[in-house]
């Protein structure tokens, strides 16, 4: 069974939108230009790239990732060149760019629980605040990769849903914090 990553930069208050800067959101770029820039806190970004072995995102991250990541080389090498999984209704085979490798559209979560099932290691998601919401609800993802920045962003997408559901309990299995105030935080979902 393969293990499925939720991988995330995401303020205190739980907003995930726009990191690196979209348009059209109030705070756009959080993560570049509110805190200071240490190497160390973003060791974890390049451990996650050698240890995946697919990529999984929604339509909305594709969107953005897929003209701009096969061209980044050097920054993204290993995903550059694994599987990558696109969680949509609505994108078709028409839709996907024919420079970033081998790329399947996956129409259901049904379809993400398949995945799961098959050999292989682990599945890296990506932005998708949608997604993450739905496979996090849905009871899919395995464990989680949180840098946690020293910032209330209030309004924005978030990461975890806000449905009414039974406790899920997580176990912190590696954790530290740096001198700009980022917390990186891996937890276990336990089942």
């Amino acid at each position: 069974m393969r293990t499925l990553i939720s991988t995330a930069f995401v303020s205190l208050d739980g907003v995930v939108e726009a990191p690196g800067g979209e348009p059209g959101y109030r705070n756009s770029g959080w993560t570049f230009k509110d805190v200071e820039f240490l190497p160390e806190a973003y060791e974890i970004k390049s451990r996650e790239q050698k240890e995946a072995t697919a990529l999984m995102m929604g339509r909305v991250s594709y969107e953005a990732f897929s003209p701009v990541w096969p061209g980044m080389v050097e920054e993204f090498a290993d995903y550059n060149a694994m599987p990558k999984y696109v969680v949509s209704t609505t994108l078709t085979e028409a839709d996907l760019v024919d420079n970033w490798g081998e790329i399947t559209i996956l129409r259901t979560l049904d379809e993400v629980a398949a995945l799961k099932e098959t050999e292989g290691g682990p599945i890296s998601i990506h932005g998708s605040a949608a997604l993450n919401r739905s496979l996090s609800d849905a009871g899919l993802i395995d464990r989680y990769h949180l840098l946690v920045f020293p910032l209330l962003l209030g309004a924005g997408k978030r990461l975890f849903s806000d449905a009414d559901r039974d406790t899920q309990k997580l176990k912190l299995v590696e954790h530290e914090a740096y001198a700009n105030g980022i917390q990186k935080n891996v937890f276990d979902v336990i089942r």
